[in-house]
């Protein structure tokens, strides 16, 4: 078993890129920003698998009214196979929300109705993300899958999450690296 990381070692606000050979559906071609990463394991959101909800979908079913048209229209992300009835708002920060994990600067995530609620307003923060589901792994579960070479990891980037358009994260991610999936062979994709 493997020993667990030191703490400097631990990779919160990181992205987690799978690498073009992983055949697991729930992250194949997956870009998974690491919110929470200690001795007891990680909790990551997937930035780059749209569902076929939108947030005016989520409003409704939460009873909050939209009022903010443009914001109803946001696609929800898939953010990880587990427990996929439960949102997460992953967000620039702003003003503080009840149930806020703060992941680095300019970057939280945040489960409280009130920030749903203040998005419906139009109020809520600029730059957003909203995930149903998570990614969580077990003490050293993720270190080992990192010597498997099943990852890829970079510090994560806030452009990639909020500007990026989604089908365009993957490539993005992995570019940090100096790494173009696109001449990997067998790889099927965009250009």
């Amino acid at each position: 078993m493997p020993r667990p990381p030191a703490s400097r070692d631990f990779l919160v606000n990181h992205f987690l890129i799978a690498v073009p050979a992983m055949d697991d559906p729930n992250f194949a071609r997956g870009v998974t920003l690491l919110c929470e990463h200690n001795e007891h394991g990680a909790m990551g959101l997937l930035v780059n698998r749209p569902s076929e909800y939108r947030l005016g979908e989520v409003f409704a079913q939460m009873e909050i009214a939209a009022e903010a048209p443009h914001i109803a229209e946001d696609t929800v992300m898939v953010g990880g196979p587990l427990l996929s009835d439960r949102g997460f708002v992953l967000h620039d920060g702003g003003d503080e929300w009840p149930s806020t994990m703060r992941v680095a600067p300019g970057i939280a995530v945040t489960t409280s109705r009130e920030i749903l609620a203040a998005m419906a307003r139009g109020q809520g923060p600029k730059r957003h993300l909203v995930a149903l589901g998570y990614a969580s792994w077990g003490a050293g579960q993720l270190e080992q899958e990192l010597a498997d070479n099943a990852w890829l990891t970079v510090p994560a980037d806030q452009g990639i999450v909020f500007d990026t358009p989604v089908e365009q994260r993957w490539q993005a991610a992995a570019r940090r690296l100096g790494i173009d999936f696109g001449q990997f062979p067998g790889y099927v994709g965009h250009a």
